[in-house]
């Protein structure tokens, strides 16, 4: 074969197709707390569709759910136990130091 012929025919790489997010059997519901702690950041955001790998439905079922779930407080809003943590430790750093003095 040819050089210019074997660039035109395409590479035959395998791949491993993914597994979808949500089984059939899975009940997209705002009760359903480890299905939908799958699809929210570690700082409490909704994660994209492309992230997801979900279809637009099951995106925003996904969405309306966490939704309702955030306002029956099952989940927070905003993620912030960091951010508590570390100001905890500074302002016990900054007693410890002016006790000492």
């Amino acid at each position: 074969m040819d050089k210019s012929k074997r660039s035109f025919l395409k590479s035959k790489r395998s791949f491993r197709r993914r597994l979808p997010p949500i089984q059939s059997g899975d009940r997209i519901d705002y009760r359903n707390m480890s299905l939908i702690s799958r699809f929210i950041s570690e700082q409490g955001k909704i994660l994209s569709r492309r992230v997801n790998r979900l279809t637009l439905k099951q995106q925003r079922l996904i969405t309306i759910a966490i939704k309702q779930a955030r306002i029956l407080s099952l989940l927070p809003f905003l993620n912030n136990e960091k951010q508590f943590e570390r100001i905890e430790s500074t302002t016990r750093t900054n007693g410890l130091r002016t006790r000492n003095k």
